[in-house]
């Protein structure tokens, strides 16, 4: 609340806040947060769509909220259905780190996709072909892309263009809070300490 210029904030980045042991009082009440600070936008990931179905009806979703499920391979599709059912406004895919081909995938409703790969020690390669049919599918949804890295030991040799370009697509909502594209370098990332009260 102290943070009076717009800001993107990645909300738990290093961590999700449907954890199982995250209690339902401390979700509400970030929710709450985010709706008071309304001229930031937030973007939510979770691997626990289930856990966030189940408090969907209870979540005070707003414009300014953006949730997304991580889809890391086919075994995981299933987040995208959940996903689709939540009553949040923006709903994005991240296919990061995509570690499996994805294959044939349902993106009404979805309104963006980022991709990218693994890194870090012992990364797991991403195949440039899944990338591809990802990006074939939002084109045919007209979904959004961004394309995050190459990912890799050596993320940033690797870079971050697919046929020669950087792809930073965003949502249409971004582009209208004066935005034109943002870069992960402009992405505030906060993890926000959970426990007892």
């Amino acid at each position: 609340m102290k943070w009076k210029k717009p800001q993107t904030i990645f909300v738990n980045s290093m961590s999700d806040i449907f954890h199982e042991l995250v209690q339902k009082a401390f979700i509400l009440k970030l929710f709450d947060v985010m709706n008071k600070a309304d001229w930031h936008l937030y973007q939510i990931l979770t691997k626990r769509s289930e856990r966030m179905l189940e408090l969907n009806s209870e979540i005070p979703w707003a414009k300014h909220i953006w949730m997304g499920v991580t889809v890391e391979n086919a075994d995981y599709k299933f987040r995208i259905d959940d996903l689709r059912k939540a009553k949040a406004n923006v709903k994005f895919l991240s296919f990061e780190p995509l570690i499996g081909n994805i294959g044939k995938v349902d993106l009404k409703g979805i309104d963006w996709v980022i991709v990218g790969g693994e890194s870090g020690p012992g990364a797991r390669p991403m195949k440039e072909e899944w990338v591809l049919e990802i990006k074939r599918q939002c084109v045919k949804y007209n979904v959004p892309f961004f394309f995050k890295q190459w990912g890799g030991v050596h993320k940033k040799k690797n870079g971050r263009t697919l046929l020669n370009k950087t792809w930073d697509e965003m949502p249409v909502y971004a582009l209208g809070r004066g935005s034109k594209e943002v870069r992960d370098e402009e992405v505030t990332y906060i993890s926000v300490p959970f426990g007892d009260g």
